[in-house]
């Protein structure tokens, strides 16, 4: 189909050339020679239309300059050609030039018709080519809309999966835990029975923070004091045996709320690999908050029981991830006395 209007074009240029040859010969030419000649100047520059699209330099220069020869039609074409595929605009002041040198306007009054012809085409063209390009900007634009839009129906459907199934069975295990509560008559059960319901409760109220994200695509609202948010996770991890200390040094204000959710991922990864991998091992962290970065260490030392090597630890691998998307370096392994140690240094300030 794109051969078939080519060829209809040069057809359509050539014409009224050739035509004009026979009719009305020009009035003034640079080049005086036959009619004959004339006409195959004709052919051949509207036969150069054909590499238009495939080689619009070559084909607009080769018009150029048979132009100079005689002034073709071919010109138009070419300069509204080039303004409308926006390569080699330089052309149409070519044309137009070549155009003037060729019909010698300088011995005919009217000729300047002619090169106003040509600007007035390139600017056509122009005018078009931008029309065209923002009507495929605004098209992209919309077909980026409707994948968000089918994203966000994606997510929504996703926060009604995890609502009906996951937060069934943390509702029953909150629940459980509080009639062990209310039956068991040894203190250490009611306890352990009162910890287990606050730990479902947490886990439903930062289930719920997920699936308000998965819904809207917003972030969610995590409270920024660093300082008391470390303080409770520790004292949630000391209630279930485990021996750990916190030690904060620096301002935690100077640092900013992405990074401090990341350092508290840290530190919560951390310590829940403690609890799987080494329970009962000493926990120290150490939290160092400067001007310019901010670092996290949480070392445990030798665990009472054997347990699996901490490197594979997928949370571990997710956790790292996390730490480098704002910037930061994490490394974990064990340590000479038989520990493991996790060590994040994150930039003080990341944008939210």
């Amino acid at each position: 189909m794109t051969r078939a209007r080519d060829l209809a074009l040069v057809l359509l240029v050539a014409a009224p050339g050739v035509c004009r040859e026979f009719v009305v010969p020009a009035p003034s030419r640079l080049v005086v020679a036959s009619t004959a000649f004339y006409v195959v100047v004709h052919l051949l520059a509207a036969g150069a239309l054909w590499w238009r699209r495939t080689r619009p330099g070559a084909s607009g220069l080769a018009i150029a300059f048979l132009t100079l020869l005689t002034p073709t039609f071919a010109s138009f074409a070419s300069a509204f050609s080039v303004a409308h595929a926006a390569r080699h605009r330089w052309l149409v002041p070519v044309h137009a030039l070549t155009w003037v040198v060729g019909a010698g306007v300088w011995t005919v009054p009217d000729g300047l018709v002619g090169p106003g012809a040509v600007v007035i085409a390139g600017l056509t063209g122009l005018y078009l080519g931008e029309r065209r390009t923002l009507r495929q900007m605004l098209t992209e634009r919309e077909c980026e809309l409707r994948v968000e839009q089918a994203r966000a129906d994606e997510r929504t459907r996703l926060a009604a999966e995890m609502h009906d199934v996951v937060t069934h069975r943390l509702n029953l295990m909150v629940l459980h835990a509080g009639a062990l509560r209310m039956a068991a008559k040894d203190d250490g059960v009611r306890q352990a029975a009162e910890e287990l319901r606050t730990a479902g409760r947490q886990a439903l109220a930062e289930l719920r923070d997920l699936v308000g994200v998965l819904r809207s695509g917003r972030a969610p609202r995590i409270p920024d004091v660093l300082p008391d948010r470390l303080s409770r996770l520790v004292a949630d991890s000391a209630a279930t045996g485990l021996e750990v200390t916190l030690t904060e040094h620096g301002d935690a204000d100077t640092i900013s709320p992405a990074v401090r959710r990341t350092m508290y991922r840290v530190v919560q990864e951390s310590l829940t690999n403690v609890h799987k991998h080494a329970p009962g091992a000493h926990t120290e962290i150490t939290i160092h908050c400067g001007p310019s970065s901010a670092r996290a260490v949480i070392r445990n030392a030798r665990p009472s029981a054997p347990g699996p090597a901490l490197s594979g630890s997928g949370g571990l691998l997710g956790l790292r991830g996390r730490v480098e998307m704002v910037g930061g370096t994490l490394t974990a392994g064990p340590t000479d006395d038989g520990g493991f140690e996790v060590d994040a240094v994150l930039p003080a300030f990341v944008p939210t």
